[in-house]
């Protein structure tokens, strides 16, 4: 059994935000895309904790000196998503992300260790 645990942020590349809407994949391609990443879940079960989800637009950022609305614009045009792994290191932890089909596109990964309280 995986030791440690990390936090998996989907994250765009700023520069995927410019240039205006682009179209999306055709219904045959988002089924093709599913199917790939739905493997990839199968695959990695015994690694994949908790699958996360999308993150939405909205939120608020919470500090001594009161409530904002949130997140900043910066946050998020970055911060898609999340999830969490099992792995007994980093790169155990890269590997899976590597395999999975989410790469390839405008979106960057960033892993890190969860510590333990």
């Amino acid at each position: 059994m995986a030791k440690n645990r990390y936090l998996v942020l989907a994250r765009t590349a700023p520069s995927s935000s410019e240039g205006g809407p682009k179209e999306g994949p055709s219904p045959e391609q988002m089924q093709q895309m599913m199917a790939k990443y739905e493997a990839w879940m199968t695959k990695f079960a015994d690694r994949i904790e908790d699958r996360g989800n999308r993150l939405k637009g909205t939120g608020r950022v919470v500090s001594a000196s009161g409530v904002a609305d949130g997140p900043f614009v910066e946050a998020k045009e970055l911060i898609g998503g999340y999830m969490i792994l099992k792995a007994d290191s980093y790169e155990e932890a890269v590997e899976v992300i590597q395999a999975g089909p989410m790469l390839g596109g405008p979106a960057l990964f960033e892993v890190r260790e969860l510590a333990e309280m």
